[in-house]
């Protein structure tokens, strides 16, 4: 068996075990504001990117043995995934524990109750990575729950990445900064079309509370399980990218055909993602099914996303004035999909036809 050199977490819980804005104003926040952020940010030194990895929830549930745990790190390796990032492992696990709360499998024991305790298990074990979700509580709030093991995984004297999973139920977007690296803005996604875009939408709302250390999640990956098209799973990990969304594999990567892995491992993609500016894409127009999505990138750079929706093949115009890029400016263009700079240089605007349920993924340079 191949050695991994990253990380094997696991995901336990109380329930589960388991356009861009202003680019200028994006770059100009002085120390005092910077400082506010700070403050208001889980001071555990993680999520300075979003994450990277794999769960194995939406492929496997919790049917997961030691035999698929060490095949997917050794895939995570072989594949050479885990160069591009995929370092987090998240599985579920048996505390072999009795008479507690049950995780959202009802098969297995939560934390609720006994966050500390967990907590110092995990910081034992060398966890780095715990996604607490909302299965099966006492009725109390999540406000009131999350900020427990907060506080007792702060105690455990080891960093590990904090991931809410309140499922949107309450906008954690709005008070989940304090206490975790991520908090899930969505319902579960499952491996569709209409629920991967509901879900994209659903985390648009809150871009503006994304930052380092602290993002918005949309829930994992379904590119690979094999509910959509190409082009579909395309746009999927094209939005989740550019949404500076969480990038947690859910399929079998033991078995990834060369098409998805195509997709995942786009290295120009992955590096919108993990963009140090930090700043979660927005819809900056829409007109029926197009969708025209954009957020700032460093280096003066803006990550373009034309997306149609419908049905028959379209033109999409994306105009500087809608993505903040000064109206004069002479742009380069680089399609990430095509893997190539487009010839034209571009002022005003830039046009592309786009093919049902696809999209054109640009990031644009202003040169003159």
């Amino acid at each position: 068996m191949v050695k991994m050199s990253v990380l094997m977490i696991v995901i336990t819980s109380s329930m589960l075990m388991t356009t861009s804005r202003s680019v200028q104003r994006a770059r100009d926040v002085d120390s005092e504001d910077s400082e506010i952020v700070r403050r208001h940010l889980l001071a555990n030194g993680l999520g300075v990117t979003p994450p990277m990895g794999w769960n194995s929830w939406n492929h496997f549930s919790c049917n997961i043995n030691e035999k698929v745990i060490k095949e997917t790190a050794d895939a995570l390796v072989t594949t050479g995934l885990s160069k591009l990032g995929y370092n987090y492992m998240i599985v579920g696990l048996n505390l072999l524990v009795t008479k507690r709360y049950l995780t959202c499998s009802k098969t297995m024991p939560g934390s609720l109750g006994h966050e500390e305790q967990d907590a110092k298990t995990f910081a034992e074990w060398g966890i780095d990575y715990l996604k607490y979700d909302n299965c099966n509580t006492d009725g109390s709030r999540p406000t009131v729950r999350y900020p427990v093991m907060t506080r007792a995984l702060m105690k455990s004297g080891r960093p590990i990445f904090h991931s809410l999973c309140e499922w949107g139920d309450m906008h954690p977007a709005l008070w989940g900064s304090p206490l975790g690296n991520s908090w899930r803005t969505t319902i579960d996604i499952n491996d569709s079309w209409l629920s991967m875009l509901a879900n994209a939408d659903m985390n648009e709302f809150y871009a503006e509370h994304a930052r380092p250390g602290g993002w918005n999640d949309p829930d994992m990956l379904e590119v690979g399980n094999g509910g959509m098209t190409k082009d579909e799973y395309i746009v999927h990990f094209s939005i989740w990218a550019i949404s500076k969304a969480p990038l947690l594999l859910g399929c079998d990567i033991r078995n990834m055909t060369k098409e998805t892995m195509e997709i995942v491992a786009n290295k120009e993609v992955i590096a919108i993602n993990q963009d140090s500016h930090g700043v979660q894409a927005k819809k900056a127009r829409m007109e029926g099914d197009i969708q025209i999505w954009a957020g700032p990138l460093s280096g003066y750079r803006v990550a373009l996303l034309l997306l149609n929706r419908g049905p028959t093949r379209l033109p999409i115009t994306a105009f500087w004035d809608d993505i903040e890029i000064p109206p004069n400016s002479i742009v380069e263009a680089r399609d990430l999909w095509e893997h190539k700079t487009l010839k034209q240089k571009f002022v005003g605007n830039l046009t592309a036809t786009v093919d049902s349920h696809a999209c054109k993924l640009y990031v644009l340079k202003p040169v003159a």
